[in-house]
């Protein structure tokens, strides 16, 4: 069985292309391709399930078209539409840090000059000039919190807990 804490989010499927059973995929995380994976892992009515992938080809900068096994109708590719795709950790490219924004979603950020836990990263604002860690606070407000490697001081992958030099007043920005 898949569990959560072993993959990460890297895109989602879209409509199906054609009636061969091909669906588009955007995706935030080139992983796939960078790592050569025979599978990506769908989330399907809450289950993750490896599908393995026959084929796939760019249409973009930010999209592919894949053919997976088995998959060979369109409507079959339509069951697909809007499930979210994963990738495993145990086969990412990274080798020490988080080099893949996508990869901390759900890593706690912690100041190291307080040492205060600033929540838990929820999604990756890739929409603005810089990426933005939106992590959700303790007290249920949600923050946007620069993600430069420059603030980033330690990642504990084991752990799952992001050590960040964050700048004086950052907080205060966000209230």
């Amino acid at each position: 069985m898949i569990r959560q804490e072993d993959v990460y989010k890297i895109g989602v499927i879209g409509r199906p292309h054609g009636v061969d059973g091909e669906v588009s995929f955007m995706f935030d995380d080139d992983v796939f391709d960078r790592t050569d994976a025979n599978y990506l892992v769908l989330e399907v009515e809450g289950i993750l399930v490896p599908f393995f992938i026959d084929s796939y080809r760019f249409h973009g900068n930010s999209t592919a078209l894949v053919a997976f096994d088995g998959v060979t109708t369109q409507e079959e590719a339509r069951e697909l539409t809007g499930c979210n795709v994963y990738f495993p950790k145990s086969m990412s490219d990274n080798e020490e840090k988080t080099d893949s924004k996508s990869e901390a979603i759900g890593y706690d950020i912690v100041d190291s000059r307080t040492g205060k836990n600033i929540g838990k990263i929820k999604t990756i604002d890739n929409n603005t000039a810089n990426v933005l860690f939106v992590v959700s606070a303790a007290d249920g407000k949600e923050l946007l919190i620069p993600a430069s490697e420059e603030l980033i001081e330690d990642v504990d992958q084991d752990g799952h807990v992001i050590m960040m030099n964050l700048p004086e007043g950052l907080m205060s920005v966000n209230e």
